[in-house]
């Protein structure tokens, strides 16, 4: 409806709608704003949205405001070595400069950075969205930009604050409108005629979706409108009266807004079909007059009674003829697009296209009282401004009276034009002006209009009502509460509305249920019922928010049999849609809401956000899915990002740290709030479950468990790269947090080195691919270590310490065996780091001292759980029965004296594990003693529970098969009560098993060494050294030793006393020569 822009006193009407892209930056705006839901004010103390709770306080601008002028810089070395290596793949695969060449490396490149979002995806702050420009073709679906893309941007800015909620849903709805035109423009006369309608279907699913989002604006975003006082006129008028009304009756305001928001619609497809088409109303009109065929006809001479014999307005009425049917054919058209524009909302394009027809008195019809707007709408209001053409009129005959003057006549019009068979829309234009629904109805072939009209007629009727109340005569007051109890009434416009109230819905559930008859409506309209939106839409129309949710879910749910997070859906945009919708209505029902719409939004809409989380992962658009994993509930949020990180975990640097970033960005580091998840504790999860024994499937005769185990390492080590990611520096303690992130990573590692440790400690398995792995991963974040981390802290220095001794103990990758100065000089190497490790004086390698944060008076328990693998001495398999558990179990038994048994309640149980079939379960759990669980733990052998399982891995098990050992796959150590309930890790029992068996065997492996340098020419001097501190009560080394490991030690010393013995033999006999 356009504003008359003529001079008048009052002030200029606003927008009925805000302009698309308002300044959210103004200083001014940014402080207190109003919200409203469903017809009642809200005053908001802050723009902080409620989805986002305590975690607002990320550093927004930051991350928003980035101007793209500046280069990106990787935030960690491989990331930048992917680049380097695709971009030289890219340029390897050029072959002249053949553009389809070109073309599919950028699409490589794209697929590699997930599409345009992700360019900016490694720049401070979060870029892994598309900032929010403020020109206004900004939604316009750039290249590599999707629906999706835009629409999790519109939500960021509206969670941090930048946008009001009410402007993003007009901006949802803008979106879908621009990618409908996209798409439609895209496919016109480019595709094949299947493709093409599938495509104009999917552009028309998209514009349903927008009307869906313009519906909620209207319902529970449009503004309540304040009317001005000073446009009001006194006496006032009739129609200032129906405003008044209208502001004032929620039913009333009901009808008015899907009155608007229909018309809307209707305008906005008007401008599109211009756009497209070129075509508009009118266009037909001819320029020699009024009806001039007939005119023609009656200056020749006009002997047929069925034609009019004048030709002005009246004359098909009252001489019961017709016009020729070229001009009655005219007439239609004209009639036609005239219903067109009053169903758009434009009644003053409709009364000047009357005019501009020649037909000024259908555009008086249309606008009475001296071309007034009588719709009840304050866009009416100040259009009208302080006419007192109205008030004049009705200081005369009272007010209302011309009101259902023009309403009696127009319903008369429209009876008699349905008599008389004339024309549909001639009949249908007179009858919208009186609320006459049975002549309106037939002509609404679409949901839109049948239900428009239904509204629109059910608004004026509840205006009419309103208006009679202000007759002076209370006898016909009476008389109309007869007439409405069924008394028999004369029709006379004084008894009006009582001819079309019987027509009216009495509510909106009955409107609805109307739309749904086909007694009532077209067979179209009742079918179109059916379809999605148009439930969404009944369902918002009537507040059955709960409902409408579940019907959501309904259409969504995946099948049972079906719940794999990769699958493909459907129905990708009734998703988006879904999940959209859950979070808008959090907002707007924030404040207060009845417990079973609480539980919907909380449950259900969990449900939708979960899967749509699910899709973008399955497409590959990992920076977006924090943007709605944030606002599930906690668990569910935890478990999502665990799940996707662990099926991330394969994929390169690029798609990881679009996770890592999508995780850390969204999600407070840490929580105080025990009901919101935080990146910590979706790290720490991850970290623990890397370490359980997966299910696996081995081949029929298990040859390849050994090979896989040893390959589950890698895996293992891999999940150390989520924490050697740097954070955007944009996040609140940015620095703290890559600290925190670092010093995690090094006490994960340490706890994997010592698993790994015990894998390899017999020499005969393959060395596991999991440490260098970790050293790899960690040789880039440690280079800044003094920079982000405190070496003060000495739980942190410990660490840091433990990690550098593995990086020594760990033998260099690859050794070359064919070539032999490389073969030498990597013993020699080996030797070297040896003796550093072993001849450590200030702080000892795997140095167990610790003491206890327990008093002897608290009953402790030492618990050590184990999950491993029985190798046979060729390093084989040996799959466990119940039999070799039992067996087991005894062994492990008999390596503990009977007075630590008895004393300290020694308890073991062995258990085939349930996930893999190939390994056992071991569990361990004795009582504190003095020096072990209680007090200093000098000794550093890591007690009762680290010599028995010591005895299992070194094969060494007096009462099991000879040679079997436990290759260890998870080891943990803790204390616990009673009842089992865990107190605190005990790392001093895992670091002394560690040091009871890869002690003694980084000594036997240097002796080996020290033998072997020494048929090259070396000579045997580190031997002794070796045999020394073992034999040293200081070190404390011997004690470290199996009998078995002693018996190899011995036999080595034998060997290197013959080769000592041998050269210097060979010395005696080339002196003497």
């Amino acid at each position: 409806m356009e504003v008359d822009h003529s001079p008048s006193p009052s002030p200029s009407p606003p927008p009925s709608r805000p302009p698309p892209l308002p300044g959210y930056f103004d200083p001014e705006s940014s402080g207190r704003r109003e919200e409203y839901r469903r017809y009642r004010k809200r005053l908001s103390s802050s723009n902080a949205s409620p989805l986002l709770g305590s975690s607002l306080s990320k550093s927004s601008e930051a991350r928003l405001l980035y101007d793209g002028g500046s280069i990106p810089r990787r935030p960690n070395a491989g990331l930048l070595l992917e680049d380097i290596k695709q971009e030289a793949q890219d340029y390897s695969n050029l072959e002249g400069l053949d553009g389809s060449r070109m073309f599919s490396s950028a699409k490589r490149r794209a697929s590699l950075d997930g599409g345009s979002a992700s360019d900016a995806a490694y720049s401070s702050g979060r870029q892994t969205l598309k900032p929010v420009k403020m020109e206004d073709d900004m939604y316009l679906p750039h290249e590599g930009e999707t629906s999706f893309t835009m629409f999790a941007s519109l939500l960021d800015s509206a969670n941090q604050g930048l946008m009001p909620f009410p402007d993003v849903i007009l901006q949802f709805e803008r979106t879908c409108r621009n990618v409908s035109e996209s798409i439609r423009s895209a496919a016109t006369g480019k595709l094949r005629v299947v493709e093409d309608k599938l495509m104009q279907q999917k552009a028309q699913l998209l514009l349903d979706e927008a009307a869906s989002w313009s519906l909620l604006w209207y319902l529970y975003g449009k503004e309540n409108e304040d009317l001005p006082g000073e446009l009001f006129v006194s006496p006032s008028t009739s129609h200032q009266e129906a405003c008044r009304f209208v502001a004032a009756d929620l039913t009333a305001q009901l009808c008015l807004r899907i009155v608007l928001w229909l018309e809307g619609l209707a305008s906005e497809a008007l401008d599109l079909e211009k756009k497209v088409r070129g075509s508009h109303v009118g266009s037909y009109l001819p320029s020699s007059g009024v009806w001039h065929r007939t005119q023609r006809y009656l200056k020749r001479n006009n002997n047929d009674s069925t034609i009019v014999k004048h030709v002005d307005f009246d004359a098909p009425t009252r001489e019961e003829a017709q016009l020729l049917p070229d001009d009655k054919k005219q007439d239609e058209l004209l009639l036609e697009d005239i219903w067109t524009l009053l169903r758009a909302g434009r009644l003053e394009e409709a009364s000047e296209l009357c005019r501009s027809a020649g037909q000024a008195w259908r555009a008086a019809t249309l606008c009475p009282f001296g071309g007034i707007d009588m719709f009840p709408s304050l866009d009416a209001l100040l259009k009208n401004g302080k006419s007192r053409t109205l008030q004049a009129i009705e200081l005369e005959s009272g007010i209302g009276r011309q009101w259902r003057l023009w309403k009696w006549a127009s319903y008369c019009a429209s009876e008699k034009i349905a008599e008389q068979d004339g024309g549909r829309y001639e009949m249908a234009v007179y009858a919208l002006q009186c609320s006459n629904l049975k002549r309106v109805l037939p002509i609404c072939t679409d949901w839109e209009s049948a239900c428009w009209a239904m509204a629109r007629s059910w608004l004026d009727v509840q205006v009419d009502l309103q208006l009679f109340k202000y007759q002076t005569s209370r006898s016909d007051e009476r008389q109309l509460d007869d007439d409405m109890n069924g008394a028999q009434n004369s029709v006379s416009p004084e008894s009006w509305p009582y001819h079309v109230l019987d027509q009216q819905p009495r509510n909106i559930t009955a409107l609805l249920q109307k739309l749904h008859s086909s007694d009532f409506v077209h067979e179209t309209v009742s079918r179109a019922c059916r379809e999605q939106h148009r439930q969404i839409e009944m369902n918002l129309m009537s507040g059955n928010i709960a409902h409408l949710i579940d019907l959501l879910w309904s259409w969504l749910s995946p099948a049972e049999e079906d719940q794999n997070i990769a699958r493909t859906l459907d129905d990708p945009e009734m998703i988006r849609f879904g999940a959209h919708v859950v979070l808008v209505l959090r907002y707007i029902f924030s404040d207060e809401m009845d417990d079973e719409l609480e539980e919907k939004l909380v449950t259900v809409g969990d449900l939708i956000i979960n899967l749509y989380v699910r899709y973008l992962f399955s497409e590959d658009q990992e920076e977006l899915v924090g943007v709605y994993a944030s606002q599930l509930e906690r668990d569910l949020c935890i478990n999502l990002f665990v799940e996707m990180m662990e099926l991330r975990l394969n994929s390169s640097l690029h798609t990881m740290y679009k996770l890592f970033l999508s995780a850390v960005e969204y999600l407070p580091f840490s929580s105080g709030d025990a009901s919101k998840a935080c990146f910590e504790e979706i790290i720490e999860r991850v970290l623990s479950r890397s370490r359980q024994t997966k299910p696996s499937k081995y081949d029929e005769d298990f040859s390849d468990v050994a090979h896989q185990h040893h390959l589950q390492s890698l895996q293992k080590a891999m999940v150390i790269q989520w924490l050697c990611f740097t954070p955007p520096p944009s996040i609140p303690n940015f620095q703290m947090i890559t600290g925190k992130l670092l010093i995690r990573a090094l006490m994960h590692s340490n706890t994997l080195f010592r698993e790994f440790s015990l894998i390899s400690m017999r020499r005969v398995p393959e060395l596991p691919a999991g440490p260098h792995k970790l050293l790899a991963i960690l040789a880039e974040p440690l280079k800044q270590k003094e920079n982000l981390i405190s070496l003060e802290d000495q739980e942190v220095s410990d660490n840091l310490q433990e990690f550098e001794d593995w990086n020594a103990a760990v033998p260099p990758d690859m050794l070359s065996a064919e070539e032999n100065d490389q073969a030498v000089a990597a013993a020699k190497e080996t030797l070297e780091l040896a003796f550093l490790l072993l001849k450590k004086d200030e702080r000892p390698w795997l140095d167990a001292v610790e003491s206890s944060p327990f008093e002897p008076s608290q009953p402790i328990f030492l618990e050590l759980h184990a999950c491993a693998m029985l190798c046979l001495p060729s390093g084989e398999c040996m799959l466990p029965d119940a039999t070799s558990c039992t067996a087991l179990t005894s062994a492990l038994y008999s390596t503990a004296n009977e007075e630590d048994m008895l004393h300290r309640q020694l308890k073991v149980d062995v258990q085939v594990s349930s996930r893999d079939p190939c390994c056992i379960e071991v569990a361990l759990c004795c009582l504190a003693a003095e020096g072990d669980g209680y007090g200093l733990h000098e000794t550093s052998d890591g007690g009762l529970l680290a010599a028995i399982m010591a005895a299992g891995f070194k094969g060494e098990l007096s009462r099991f098969q000879p040679g079997v050992s436990m290759a260890i796959s998870r080891l943990d150590a803790w204390y616990s009560d009673g009842n089992g309930s865990v107190e605190s890790t005990a790392a001093y029992i895992i670091r002394g098993l560690c040091r009871r068996c890869c002690l003694p065997e980084t000594i036997l492996r240097s002796m080996q060494a020290c033998i072997s340098l020494s048929a090259a020419g070396d000579s045997l001097h580190d031997c002794d050294k070796l045999i020394e501190l073992v034999g040293s009560s200081e070190s404390g080394m011997l004690h470290l030793f199996s009998q078995q490991q002693l018996q190899e030690f011995l036999i080595l010393e034998r060997e290197c006393l013959i080769s000592k013995m041998e050269i210097e033999e060979e010395q005696q006999l080339s002196s003497d020569s």
